[in-house]
């Protein structure tokens, strides 16, 4: 029977830290900040602690660690936890910040050189239990059992971090049969494994409580040993006596450590809030932020406010002369709860509402004065829609924090104000004009700091030539937005609906009966149970009906590929005809949002729509890029796209003389491929030894190994491992920067592009094989993808500024990976056909010549 807390009575809680922290290592997945320290340990403690305050509500609280690796009993005994593994560095570096948590609860830690937790524990416990306290231990560590009596329990942790045993002497005496003492008996004749305790060799659990059911404790074992039946357990226990006592002392927790404790000092007590905060942001623990709110503490409050005066604007000219005479601009626009701008906050926290925002006009326009801000896209917008420039644009702290660290979760002023100013902003004030005015009040200070720090990793090329720059390109083209002519969607999505509708017939007629085809349990039971198809996996629910099981089914029966063919339609339908339908302002155009601060290599996102996923493998997807249309019968759709930027760009970051050679004589790269790991002429080289080097060669680009290549070609491992081996003996240069960037990236914890943007890569060092391998793989091809992005975008903002330049009417429109798409006046088009091209192929200097292909017609279907 499992014992209960006491609700009525005052509760001190002690908690195993070392213990506790290493079950949670271990209970849960892996977890690292985009800065790769590990926190997965630290997330779980967390939690169980957060839990303890909810449900417990103590009114003590204390943690104790072990302190050093040698205690009194490694000095009775050397051997005493040898052979445990040594404790890996992603748990030991998590000690650190769950200290630091704890001591923003206020929560005392207790730890004594020479003195395990367990001594400290039962230190506290023994000092403390009384009638009118009810002590309650948190441990992982069974050997805390001999702590229980009248007024302490025990809590263990069992599956996970969320299971546990409350153990009272009720539940000692009905698990074990024994009082608590007689825990320490056990362990003395069993030993205990974990710690290296020898115990008495061959004397298991079962066998020892026999004996301690019979005579209670080890020393009237030993007393009555003439008496136990069973001459060899006789034998070896009166060869080991001595070590079942040592074991029993090695078991034995010391109650009496020369630690000094006052309960007062350990009251649960009013905690900081915003230090909590702000470490729960640091360790990325997104969804603890809620949870803080909510477990209740005694009169738990913030203990620390930051506030500066905002001043009202009121059209005074003196304070717009002043900042065209520093030639400096900070501001930062305000937004309303509909995301409608409310106002600004400029140069000494001056809030200009909304309606006084063209009395700056003169200021946003003039190329005298540098315009720092936050989120610059959105002001250039806003501002065009007032009829105002945004020129001479100089920063903006969103795009610097993106660069300094791709893979961060938030560049809001919150996580900015904290990394770049050291200021420690708590979100629940809900306050954005504050902090909006504390951002201009440090803006200066962030700035320098963000520069600084992009100076050292060698970026500024990057940010003032390619990412500052790229803004008003990517705002450009969201104002411009992309023609969409309804009435050819209306007719690809009635097209497609025939289709659906002549393939759900067929489906039907093959399955017999008529089913929902969306539903995966009813398509599960007609595909495995009434067809008898063979069942590849199962989820919670019943038969996995996804991509990869059908495609595993494709030759079992013609159905499957009737269902592919099915989902295809579905989605081609749903997502690209109807989503994009939904989407068509009253101008007749879709104003995609084009992003620059979400991938991790640096690539531009679209979103509200994607227009950068329309497909284009399969006809009917290629289909709906019908209905992308120039604005104006005087105008055309103009594609350019690179030709193998990647594996060129692989050719010059590996310097493979046979790469180079092969795009230097503009040979078929896949062809030479072919030629080069199958041993024949280019000339001999079959389609399918082509598609296979193909395949190969975009695989290497992506760190694929031979179980992934195997799958996508439908070969053995055998034969893919052999076409790999082949590849990197012909391609040995290939080889050895790949090997140099997975180095590069265990050295530094990030890798660089061409133009030394910086991917951190925190799994690259984990002990867990499978994150290792991941972040192997972004080492690999992080440079290859991310030197890709920043050559188009260096061709973006090239062929903006000569389009602008030389006051011509043509335009950019979409950006989609490695193409772009402009709408070219019939006059130009010559002229911007060859100028794009010149552009793009000359955007960087590589060992490879870079190769753009351009297209145009009345629509980006004949474009394309």
């Amino acid at each position: 029977m499992l014992g209960e807390i006491i609700v009525n009575k005052e509760k001190l809680v002690i908690l195993d830290g070392n213990s506790l922290l290493n079950r949670a290592f271990y209970a849960l997945p892996p977890m690292t900040t985009s800065k790769g320290e590990p926190t997965g340990a630290v997330f779980g403690f967390t939690t169980m602690l957060l839990k303890i305050y909810d449900e417990i509500k103590p009114d003590y609280i204390a943690v104790a660690f072990d302190k050093s690796k040698v205690t009194f009993r490694h000095k009775e005994y050397e051997e005493y936890k040898a052979g445990r593994k040594k404790m890996p560095e992603e748990l030991s570096k998590q000690f650190e910040p769950v200290k630091r948590l704890l001591n923003a609860f206020n929560i005392g830690i207790f730890e004594l050189e020479g003195y395990e937790a367990d001594d400290i524990i039962g230190t506290i416990s023994k000092r403390f239990e009384s009638e009118n306290l009810e002590v309650i231990i948190y441990t992982g560590d069974r050997d805390a059992l001999q702590l229980v009596s009248d007024y302490t329990k025990v809590v263990i942790t069992k599956k996970g971090i969320s299971e546990t045993d409350i153990c009272d002497k009720e539940f000692i005496m009905e698990k074990y049969g024994l009082e608590p003492k007689g825990i320490i008996d056990l362990k003395g004749l069993m030993g205990d494994s974990s710690d290296n305790i020898p115990g008495v060799p061959g004397v298991g659990e079962k066998t020892a409580l026999k004996l301690l059911h019979e005579y209670k404790t080890i020393e009237n074992v030993f007393n009555n040993v003439e008496n136990i039946n069973g001459k060899k357990l006789k034998e070896t226990l009166m060869q080991h006596k001595e070590q079942a006592f040592l074991s029993k002392r090695l078991a034995t927790i010391n109650r009496d450590v020369p630690i000094d404790i006052d309960l007062n000092k350990i009251r649960t007590k009013d905690y900081d809030v915003l230090q909590i905060k702000q470490l729960f942001s640091e360790l990325e623990f997104k969804s603890l932020m809620e949870r803080i709110n909510t477990v209740t503490l005694n009169n738990a409050k913030i203990n620390k406010e930051i506030k500066c005066e905002i001043k009202p604007y009121e059209r005074d000219i003196k304070i717009i002369n002043k900042i065209v005479e520093e030639k400096v601009f900070n501001f930062i626009f305000i937004y309303d709860d509909n995301k409608e701008v409310e106002g600004m906050i400029i140069n000494g926290q001056y809030f200009v509402s909304d309606s006084f925002i063209t009395d700056f006009k003169e200021v946003f326009e003039s190329e005298a004065v540098g315009k720092n801000t936050y989120r610059a896209k959105y002001v250039y917008n806003y501002l065009i829609s007032k009829g105002i420039k945004l020129n001479n644009l100089a920063f903006d702290a969103e795009i610097a924090a993106y660069i300094l660290n791709p893979t961060e979760n938030s560049y809001d002023l919150v996580n900015i104000l904290k990394n770049f100013a050291g200021i420690l902003y708590d979100e629940d004030l809900n306050d954005i004009k504050q902090l909006g005015a504390l951002f201009i009040e440090n803006f200066d200070a962030i700035k320098e700091n963000m520069l600084n720090k992009i100076d050292n990793l060698q970026m500024n090329t990057l940010f003032k030539e390619v990412e500052m720059p790229l803004i008003k390109v990517l705002a450009n083209m969201e104002i411009r937005g992309f023609k969409v002519n309804r009435e050819t969607l209306h007719n690809i999505g009635f097209e497609l609906s025939e289709e659906i509708d002549r393939l759900t017939g067929e489906i039907y007629d093959l399955a017999g009966e008529e089913f929902n085809i969306n539903s995966p349990k009813q398509l599960g039971v007609i595909l495995f149970e009434k067809l008898n198809l063979p069942v590849i996996k199962k989820t919670k629910t019943g038969y996995s009906t996804d991509a990869e099981v059908l495609d595993e089914l494709y030759d079992k029966h013609e159905i499957v590929e009737k269902i592919l063919n099915y989902r295809q339609m579905v989605k081609l339908k749903s997502t690209y005809v109807d989503g994009l339908l939904a989407c068509i302002s009253e101008d007749n155009k879709i104003h995609s949002s084009f992003n620059q601060t979400v991938t991790a290599t640096g690539r531009i996102s679209s979103t509200e729509p994607n227009l950068q996923n329309i497909p284009i493998k399969m006809e009917q997807g290629r289909q709906i890029r019908k209905a992308f249309e120039p604005s104006s019968l005087d105008y055309v759709i103009l594609s350019a796209d690179y030709s193998q930027i990647e594996l060129r760009v692989l050719a010059h970051i590996s310097k493979d003389d046979n790469l180079i050679d092969a795009f230097r004589n503009n040979q078929d790269i896949h062809r030479r491929t072919a030629s080069e790991i199958f041993g024949v002429s280019m000339e001999e080289v079959t389609p399918l030894q082509r598609s296979r080097a193909k395949a190969i060669n975009f695989g290497i680009v992506y760190g694929l190994g031979d179980f992934s290549l195997a799958k996508d070609l439908k070969i053995s491992r055998k034969e893919a491992k052999s076409y790999i081996e082949n590849y990197f003996k012909r391609y040995e240069g290939v080889r050895k920067y790949l090997d140099s960037a997975i180095e590069e990236g265990r050295k530094n914890g990030y890798v660089k592009t061409i133009l030394n943007r910086v991917r951190y890569i925190p799994e690259i060092n984990s002990s867990n094989r499978t994150l290792r391998a991941f972040g192997e793989r972004l080492a690999m091809n992080t440079p290859i993808q991310g030197s890709a992005a920043d050559i188009i975008k260096i061709a973006m903002v090239n062929v903006d500024r000569r389009l602008e330049d030389e006051m011509l009417r043509s335009r950019l429109l979409l950006q989609v990976h490695d193409e772009l798409v402009l709408e070219v006046h019939k006059d130009e088009l010559q002229y911007v056909a060859e100028m794009v091209k010149e552009e793009m192929e000359n955007a960087v200097e590589l060992l490879v010549p870079l190769v753009a292909e351009v297209k145009w017609g009345k629509d980006w279907y004949e474009a394309k």
